[in-house]
């Protein structure tokens, strides 16, 4: 298993499943260059599978499809949803990052650089 999504982020993201066609909709989590660290996160559904390109995957329930080159740099993280009294959000752990600025939605990888930019 390459990526953690904890029972919080399963229920939030199988609610947002029930919007988009439930039978072939999967959850795309990846890596794409940007942010302060100079890498952002990238979430959402998606119904195309590149076999040549995409590793596929069911976790805790979802189905899950990552591009085969950000593996390297997410294997081991965690997707969280996170509730307070400001709303609610998901949260990413990524062991991976070696700096992470404080929004929590950009890092920096040891094995690959992204381009930085302002917040």
């Amino acid at each position: 298993m390459i990526l953690n999504i904890t029972d919080n982020a399963k229920y939030q993201i199988m609610e947002m499943m029930k919007e988009e066609d439930e039978e072939t909709v999967r959850l795309r989590f990846g890596v794409k260059g940007g942010g302060c660290s100079g890498l952002s996160y990238s979430l959402g559904f998606d119904y195309d599978v590149n076999e040549e390109l995409d590793h596929t995957e069911v976790t805790n329930g979802i189905p899950l499809t990552i591009k085969k080159f950000d593996i390297d740099v997410i294997k081991g993280t965690t997707i969280d949803f996170k509730q307070n009294m400001m709303g609610g959000g998901f949260t990413i752990d990524n062991p991976n990052a070696i700096v992470s600025c404080g929004c929590g939605s950009s890092f920096k990888a040891k094995e690959r650089e992204g381009t930085p930019e302002n917040c």
